[in-house]
């Protein structure tokens, strides 16, 4: 038998359970992986209450782990049991202590990068390349703007975005956490989002940034807007605070023939070669000590709801990763 946790009815964190289940068998094209460490992310938390449809009930959340391969299906090569890998795309399911998962979803680890390190990063760190080097390809010299800079998410862009020669906003909700962010690259880090756009005009003499980044959603949508210059990108990939309202897309055109994404990791790392290429540069600034992955919070998998309370309380910074 394995451990999980299930969901039998969406709703609050108390909806998940802690329960035995048969081990799965890996059909083919198939790797069973047993958990070293698995990543929390606020995606877990929309499908947990039901503002993501789950495909089934009952389910295992979950969407990046780290471990060791114990079996493959027919089909599979490449991957072999000990093989030490990890995820951040395919089916969900990582809230357990073995799963199957699809092989070609799975990228072997580099020896350097820990367990631990990589159930924090796969998801969020995928993210952050597809963002900046993707959907916006940062340059030398640009100014863009992050919220929840102290993040997950927020941690990796601000130091990547460093990298590549930005210079970063961001925008956190308390001074602990702006100072996290300073410690992590931002140049300017900025408390709340009242008065957004004109401590953004203030920072950029009143040229405004190209592109903000923004995994708030609803509360932050028309602020980060009106932080954008003519023919900027507004990147909402996010709905922590629950997600944005329908919105005219006219007011687009109003405030400087702007473009609007609403992107998404699974589009992006749908392709194999994509997938490799993502991971591979994580693995590469990580690995080099470029960006470094700050897991500041350790839950065991089974107290996951106590994860989910923090998370949606907003009282974690970096990642948090749960410990089967």
């Amino acid at each position: 038998m394995t451990k999980a946790i299930r969901i039998h009815a969406t709703g609050g964190p108390e909806v998940m359970q802690w329960e035995d289940v048969p081990t799965p068998e890996p059909e083919p094209g198939e790797v069973l992986v047993r958990h070293a460490a698995v990543g929390l992310n606020f995606i877990d938390v929309y499908v947990r209450s039901g503002l993501y449809k789950a495909p089934n009930l009952p389910f295992t959340p979950g969407m990046e782990g780290a471990g060791t391969v114990l079996a493959v299906g027919s089909g599979v090569s490449g991957l072999k049991p000990g093989d030490r890998v990890a995820y951040g795309t395919g089916a969900m399911g990582a809230y357990a202590t073995e799963r199957v998962i699809a092989a070609d979803r799975l990228l072997k680890l580099p020896e350097k990068i820990s367990f631990e390190t990589a159930a924090a990063m796969m998801l969020a760190g995928m993210t952050a390349q597809y963002l900046l080097r993707r959907t916006y390809p940062v340059k030398r010299g640009d100014t863009i703007l992050v919220h929840a800079a102290a993040g997950g998410v927020g941690l990796i862009m601000c130091q990547w975005a460093k990298h590549l020669g930005a210079t970063v906003i961001g925008v956190v909700s308390t001074p602990e956490k702006a100072e996290l962010a300073r410690a992590n690259g931002a140049d300017h880090t900025l408390i709340g989002h009242a008065d957004l756009a004109a401590e953004v005009k203030r920072i950029t003499g009143g040229a405004m940034v190209p592109v903000v980044y923004d995994s708030v959603g609803k509360d932050t949508f028309m602020a980060s807007l009106d932080c954008l210059a003519p023919l900027g990108m507004m990147v909402s990939f996010g709905n922590a605070s629950g997600p944005v309202p329908p919105v005219d897309i006219s007011i687009l055109s109003a405030k400087g023939s702007l473009f609007l994404t609403r992107p998404s990791l699974a589009t992006y790392a749908a392709k194999r070669a994509d997938l490799e290429r993502t991971a591979g540069e994580l693995f590469e600034v990580v690995g080099s000590g470029v960006v470094k992955i700050r897991v500041n919070q350790t839950y065991p998998l089974a107290e996951a709801a106590a994860a989910h309370r923090a998370l949606e309380g907003r009282k974690t910074t970096g990642s948090t990763v749960l410990i089967p």
